[in-house]
């Protein structure tokens, strides 16, 4: 935003001292208005939108006090700067506490003057940044943007639902690459705590040693190397979330201290003695398992059932496999416009082909596969050929019979126990939803319900 779109009202009963402000600011190229008296700033106020309004505090009748009370409420959006004279110091005290950013000192000083209101105006034009990144993020993380229709991962995000509002502590379980990040970010996004920070540690990622002062922060001289003091990630999560990733890669030395945290929302930094308290709701993820480890000593069975109120598993990807084209089509949409091209999409072959792989490395290694394949595709459309040989190694192959039986084979009864595993198969990929299985055998739906009731195929009460 350039200073002349930036407008600012300034409130002042001194004509010399109303009219040297303005000439200052005007010189800076910010658009300015003027009131001699607050009742004229209160009208102003509510006539026109103001970025900032510097307003004198000692005035008759209506005085700073009475119109920064006003700005707070009717123009939260507009930033306040108090202006003052020696002798009233502990009233713009005051009136930062009620909401002012800062207060300037009389006699006026030109140079002052500009830097408080850059800086005024340069902190209100952060925190409209961070408010609509904070709305971006919400957009972003809410639950009818998630890319799946199979049963289990919805069922995944009906769980979110249910408890993204409470203050229970979660675990994510689940494969890596399966997306347990996304999940705790949708679970904080629709929150309560949505307006407050979410932090987020790899626990798996930072030595022990490090990892101690990286979450509860440590004083200056607590060991060598520490030249001053830092604050700690649960510090930083107060208000908010804190999102422990590979939990299960934690020391238990340090499973102790995090107990207490769940515990009594309490801690010290290290070297310290003062004891910090906060408010936040932890999520927690890991890709092993727990409670193979507890029996096996290698996790405090206590911790563990602090952390697993509100479990979330996670399906791999091979388990939900009718997903996987909603999944490509979103990824080639974000390729081709991070990398400037213009895929329309994949052939059926080449479809069928990533239907058939395992994805070991789940919904990651699909996005990394569909990146590559974007890259290097030469035509606008994805073929068999631009598939890695990695993926196409695990195509089904038919072996061919190489003599028929000396008394011949019935044709038609092979041709309809082929159709009937292929519409099973279907069937079984996407857990009965005829509408989604008919779509997989790229057949209509009632097509495949008059194949279904002649071959007798009857499963679960799912259309």
């Amino acid at each position: 935003m350039t200073k002349s779109m930036q407008k600012i009202l300034i409130v002042d009963d001194d004509g010399e001292v109303l009219e040297l402000i303005a000439e200052i600011l005007r010189e800076e190229g910010y658009a300015v208005d003027t009131a001699q008296n607050g009742k004229m700033a209160i009208k102003a106020v509510d006539t026109e939108f103001y970025d900032l309004v510097l307003t004198d505090l000692k005035m008759p009748k209506v005085d700073g006090m009475k119109v920064l009370k006003h700005v707070v409420d009717q123009s939260p959006d507009s930033i306040c700067i108090i202006l003052t004279g020696y002798g009233t110091i502990e009233g713009a005290v005051e009136a930062i506490k009620t909401g002012a950013f800062h207060y300037i000192t009389k006699p006026i000083k030109a140079a002052e003057i500009r830097m408080v209101v850059q800086k005024a105006l340069k902190f209100k034009l952060l925190e409209r940044e961070n408010i609509l990144l904070r709305r971006q993020l919400r957009k972003k993380y809410r639950f009818e943007n998630f890319i799946g229709d199979s049963r289990p991962i919805q069922e995944v995000f009906e769980l979110i639902e249910k408890v993204a509002d409470t203050d229970s502590t979660v675990l994510i379980t689940g494969e890596s690459g399966t997306g347990k990040e996304l999940i705790a970010k949708a679970t904080h996004y629709n929150s309560n705590r949505r307006d407050n920070p979410m932090v987020v540690i790899n626990c798996g990622a930072i030595p022990e040693e490090l990892l101690e002062s990286e979450l509860f922060g440590h004083e200056k001289g607590a060991f060598t190397g520490a030249h001053k003091s830092r604050v700690g990630r649960f510090e930083l999560a107060n208000g908010g979330t804190m999102f422990l990733d590979e939990i299960g890669d934690m020391s238990t030395k340090l499973q102790v201290k995090l107990l207490r945290v769940l515990q009594e929302q309490k801690f010290e930094r290290v070297g310290s003695t003062r004891t910090i308290t906060v408010d936040i709701r932890i999520i927690a993820a890991t890709n092993q398992d727990l409670f193979t480890a507890v029996k096996e000593g290698k996790f405090r069975e206590d911790l563990y059932y602090r952390l697993n109120v509100i479990p979330i598993r996670v399906p791999p990807l091979r388990q939900r496999k009718s997903d996987i084209p909603l999944l490509v089509d979103f990824f080639v949409k974000k390729f081709n416009q991070e990398k400037q091209k213009n895929i329309r999409g994949f052939t059926s072959e080449a479809m069928e082909t990533l239907l058939h792989h395992d994805w070991p490395g789940n919904v990651r290694e699909l996005e990394n596969t569909v990146e590559r394949v974007v890259i290097l595709a030469d035509g606008d459309e994805i073929g068999l050929n631009d598939i890695p040989e990695s993926i196409k190694e695990q195509l089904p192959t038919i072996e061919p019979r190489k003599t028929l039986p000396k008394g011949g084979i019935p044709f038609d009864h092979a041709v309809e126990e082929y159709e009937k595993r292929l519409i099973l198969q279907a069937l079984d990929e996407t857990n009965w939803v005829k509408t989604k299985a008919a779509k997989l055998l790229k057949m209509n739906r009632t097509t495949l319900i008059e194949k279904m009731k002649k071959k007798k195929l009857y499963g679960p009460a799912v259309s």
